[in-house]
């Protein structure tokens, strides 16, 4: 395990924007965090600076207390599993499990005899002489993960590594990548653009945009208390509602402020549930099992809530949506940045 800290890293490309703002982390042993964010906010290049495939601009890299911006990739203890899997068609899974340990100079009997170990542990035991082009998606990420693990490394990144799976496998996946961290007790960096993933992954989450960390805590605390409007809409599905505070039925709001209300703060009725509601209608709803997305139009604007199928009321043209202000989070309309009031 390793402890990694980032402070006020920067990076840049010739001729081009600044890609990472003074980014700052502290990662303790053990941690699993994941980075996440939109396409281009600078969370895969921060895992490749970690990993020493590319040189920071400015700021430190220490790793257990080493500053680390020099030290080779090799020589920095980590493993990293892309998202392409980067195994070798031509080896089999035994081979490229332990494929590291033979660069390393391990022996062949005690290279193979981890590599089988690995195997079993992600149920890879079947397809050891089977090269990647014979595998599943999932089985090729598996082996992927097998060859970082068959190192007995300290530090594990990851980028984007379920992106080429389709659902159910990226589900399936997930458990077993929690599971693996919870066996070996590494250190673990995750960078995905799936909130699901990182809400369901992480010790804490990193959420970038634009090159800035926009908030580094954990999944109940950015889910609970969101840094800012982004944060806000980013993490969450369906994504927050945001409405003129002083369009909300039943407050008063101080100055400029934005509410934000998830959509399990919401409900729909057929009558007038009380002062904090507001007539609208259904526009559109999307069937997700016994559960239904409603997109609806009110007075205050468009909202979209979640409404079990049979509380729907007869006649979606002609209803009443109801809001949950204790659940309301407030942001300061031209910042954007999170306000705290007193209820």
């Amino acid at each position: 395990m390793s402890a990694i800290s980032l402070t006020n890293i920067r990076k840049s490309y010739a001729g081009g924007p600044r890609i990472l703002h003074d980014v700052s982390m502290e990662i303790s042993p053990g941690e699993f965090i994941v980075i996440v964010g939109p396409s281009g906010c600078g969370k895969s290049t921060l895992l490749r600076l970690v990993a020493g495939l590319e040189g920071c601009e400015g700021g430190d890299i220490m790793i257990d207390g080493k500053r680390a911006n020099d030290l080779a990739p090799r020589d920095r203890d980590i493993a990293m599993i892309f998202q392409n899997y980067a195994l070798y068609p031509h080896m089999t899974v035994l081979q490229n499990i332990a494929f590291g340990l033979e660069l390393r100079g391990v022996p062949k009997s005690e290279r193979t005899a981890r590599a089988q170990e690995v195997a079993r542990m992600l149920q890879l035991d079947a397809y050891l002489d089977r090269k990647p082009g014979a595998l599943s998606g999932g089985q090729r990420q598996r082996v992927a993960m097998g060859r970082a693990m068959a190192r007995n490394t300290s530090t594990f990144l990851m980028d984007e590594p379920l992106s080429n799976l389709d659902n159910a496998l990226r589900v399936t996946m997930r458990a077993e990548i929690k599971e693996m961290h919870q066996k070996l007790g590494a250190t673990i960096i995750y960078v995905t653009h799936d909130q699901t993933e990182a809400l369901s992954l992480a010790d804490r989450i990193a959420v970038m945009k634009d090159g800035h960390l926009q908030q580094f805590d954990t999944p109940e605390a950015i889910y609970d208390r969101p840094a800012n409007r982004f944060v806000a809409s980013f993490l969450g599905a369906p994504s927050m509602n945001f409405l003129d505070a002083d369009r909300l039925p039943g407050f008063n709001a101080p100055g400029a402020l934005t509410a934000g209300l998830r959509p399990d703060a919401l409900s729909v009725h057929e009558r007038e549930p009380g002062e904090a509601a507001l007539p609208g209608r259904v526009l559109l709803s999307e069937m997700t099992g016994s559960e239904l997305i409603l997109h609806c139009e009110t007075p205050a604007g468009r909202v979209t809530l979640t409404s079990h199928r049979k509380s729907l009321p007869r006649d979606p043209s002609d209803l009443w949506i109801g809001f949950d202000v204790s659940q309301a989070h407030f942001f300061d309309t031209q910042s954007g940045d999170r306000v705290e009031l007193g209820r």
